[in-house]
């Protein structure tokens, strides 16, 4: 039972410091650029679930972004800074950011592939999407 409270307390404590201070609950978790790699990752999901097209995708990019059926359902993650040695595929692409993709695309079964993680570039203007590891369901 304490330990509901502990993270109920927690929970209010963080929301209240949000409030106060004008940052959102993504700032004040990850940061000014992990909240970035977050609201950008929400947008480019809204963007491909709806029509496929994103001015997000960098212009370089080679990327299989799926149907827009792959992208319905699906949420923002953890971002986090780049680590070559575990996305060798994605390293010559010289991404920055990584995001992992909560939830499932609608009526998903077991082998379906879905969108798992989204790989960001930082540009002058802010962030691009240069790639997709894409995923099964299991």
């Amino acid at each position: 039972m304490k330990t509901r409270r502990a993270l109920a307390l927690a929970g209010f404590a963080t929301a209240c410091a949000a409030t106060l201070t004008g940052c959102s609950v993504d700032t004040l978790i990850w940061g000014n650029d992990g909240a970035q790699v977050i609201q950008t990752t929400e947008n480019l999901i809204k963007d491909l679930a709806s029509d496929r097209t994103s001015d997000l995708v960098c212009d370089d990019a080679k990327v299989d972004l799926g149907t827009v059926r792959d992208w319905e359902g699906r949420a923002a993650g953890e971002p986090e800074r780049f680590v070559a040695e575990y996305w060798g595929e994605q390293a010559p692409l010289d991404p920055q950011w990584n995001i992992n993709l909560e939830g499932f695309p609608d009526g998903a079964t077991p082998g379906d592939k879905f969108p798992g993680d989204v790989f960001y570039r930082e540009t002058g203007e802010g962030l691009c999407m240069i790639d997709v590891a894409w995923s099964t369901l299991g």
